[in-house]
């Protein structure tokens, strides 16, 4: 039983990073990742626009060079706030912008988050 159990153990230690290692690169390379939040979102924009923040209830997937972005900065020890950055300009480029088909100069704050969850 003490064999099994040892046994299973080195097998966890060394598969999960092995696992989560290709679900990252996967992420940055291909699928990208998807986020999921409940925050205040804030806009600058032209004038005569609407510049109200209020809160929203997101779940918007953000390609591979988001994934990238936002998983470098991660191992490299980035701030909270650097982290919270680059989600916010996902979010902006392709939610509110719609991969720049609309709203080209708005500029979006990502502030007050209740949640945020993410899935690769």
């Amino acid at each position: 039983m003490d064999l099994a159990t040892r046994l299973t153990d080195e097998v966890r230690k060394r598969w999960q990073p092995r696992v989560r290692d290709k679900a990252k690169k996967q992420a940055a390379t291909t699928a990208g990742i998807v986020v999921e939040t409940k925050a205040q979102f804030g806009y600058t924009a032209a004038p005569g626009t609407t510049d109200d923040g209020r809160e929203r209830l997101l779940t918007q997937h953000l390609p591979p060079t988001y994934a990238a972005r936002l998983l470098d900065a991660q191992a490299a020890g980035a701030t909270d706030q650097q982290l919270r950055d680059i989600v916010a300009e996902g979010l902006q480029e392709i939610y509110f912008k719609d991969r720049g088909r609309r709203a080209q100069n708005l500029l979006v704050k990502f502030t007050d988050i209740q949640y945020i969850e993410f899935d690769i």
